[in-house]
């Protein structure tokens, strides 16, 4: 194989070189090296392997270099072959075409292909606080791809057809190594807190696979939370798994990786709507804190307070409970790969910082919420003393206006 440079017309220095001895006198033979300069701006050599007795040059970019000779022939470029192939003779010169080395046991360079690679998009979505997961599968029995783990807070539904539906969907759905690339499948997981997440699935579909969950949907939420990510299959990559910025790198992706992938996803898009709930509520604790600040006192009623009561509560025991976010997956547990996609995924979202920020806030709120109650029992108590006050000033009042009209009445 030959790579054709085009070599521009150099000038060239000859010296005198001692005649080398016959042919059959070479492995003994040790010439004394001579040093030949040329001055040229650019220029390129021929390359040529064959056998142990080769020579090759390499491509010069220097101005000044220098030659270890073996033959007396200075102004020609030679490759040598073995004996039973004739040499090639280039005159320096002239216009040289050059070739590419393509026999790698004599270490030539070969271009590479670039490595084939499938990018799967992953888009999350939580627009619901609850999914009623059996009625789910009762309706799309077809879809349901039953699971490998005892984590029963999900299911895993698959749309589409397979190019390969006999070899592959078998592998796929025992989560062995079979990848879906290659495949126009689409495959959704959905969460019983409320977490859809879809794999493989454009933009313009998005819609109709949220209504086939949305009709088992209670506590929609008025505004629909989104995240984007994505899986890049790479079979010659020399890891199992490499992250990146908004993405990991695979060697395959099937449904135990989907599973793990999904699980991830499905709790930091939850997560991120309780940390927003929580948030709302440190703002409304704020305000309140300023205004007592400016006035000294405070005109919340005890019903909205232990609504604010109710609401903390009831996200703390959503975000430790429904979303399990500490509790670690089976398939995790089972298999030491996806338990590295696992840790790692749950690293690039935060999810263990994301939590501590968010337990930090509750505090926050549950250590105002204490303030505001000991305030509204203090309120409580000075109305019952007061209460209890006019009660025995009027029982004292009654009593001597009693005394007052028996004391009249024997006067007369």
């Amino acid at each position: 194989m030959w790579r054709t440079k085009l070599c521009q017309p150099v000038r060239t220095i000859f010296t005198k070189t001692p005649s080398p001895p016959p042919r059959h006198h070479y492995h003994r033979y040790q010439r004394p090296p001579i040093t030949l300069s040329v001055s040229l701006a650019k220029t390129a050599t021929c390359i040529r392997t064959s056998d142990s007795h080769s020579y090759s040059s390499s491509i010069l970019n220097e101005r000044t270099f220098h030659f270890d000779f073996s033959s007396s022939l200075v102004a020609h470029c030679i490759t040598s072959a073995s004996s039973a192939e004739p040499q090639v003779v280039v005159d320096w010169n002239d216009a040289v075409s050059c070739s590419e080395v393509g026999d790698g046991a004599n270490g030539s360079l070969e271009d590479e292909e670039e490595d084939p690679r499938t990018n799967i998009p992953v888009k999350a979505y939580f627009f619901s606080t609850s999914v009623d997961l059996r009625s789910l599968v009762d309706q799309n029995r077809q879809n349901f791809i039953p699971p490998t783990s005892r984590m029963t807070n999900y299911v895993v539904l698959k749309f589409g057809t397979l190019s390969n539906p006999s070899g592959l969907l078998s592998s796929l759905s025992q989560g062995t190594g079979a990848s879906i690339s290659g495949s126009d499948c689409c495959f959704m997981v959905v969460f019983q807190y409320g977490s859809i997440v879809l794999f493989n699935v454009s933009e313009p579909e998005v819609d109709g696979y949220l209504k086939i969950v949305e009709r088992h949907a209670s506590g929609l939420l008025p505004e629909m939370r989104k995240d984007e990510y994505e899986v890049i299959e790479k079979q010659t990559l020399s890891t199992w798994m490499q992250g990146g910025l908004d993405h990991i790198m695979l060697q395959f992706l099937n449904i135990d990786g989907i599973r793990i992938i999904g699980s991830v996803l499905g709790q930091s898009i939850a997560l991120d709507y309780y940390v927003r709930q929580v948030d709302g509520m440190v703002a409304e604790f704020t305000d309140i804190n300023r205004g007592m600040e400016k006035t000294g006192t405070f005109t919340m009623e005890s019903k909205k307070l232990f609504q604010l009561v109710g609401k903390a509560n009831s996200n703390l025991a959503d975000v430790i409970l429904k979303l399990g976010l500490f509790e670690r997956s089976d398939i995790a547990w089972k298999d030491a790969k996806y338990a590295q996609i696992w840790e790692y995924l749950r690293d690039e979202f935060e999810l263990t910082q994301r939590f501590a920020s968010l337990d930090f806030k509750l505090k926050f709120v549950e250590h105002n919420i204490r303030f505001l109650q000991e305030i509204l029992q203090n309120r409580k108590s000075d109305f019952l003393e007061w209460l209890i006050i006019i009660l025995i000033s009027a029982e004292i009042l009654i009593s001597l206006y009693d005394l007052f009209q028996r004391t009249a009445s024997t006067l007369h």
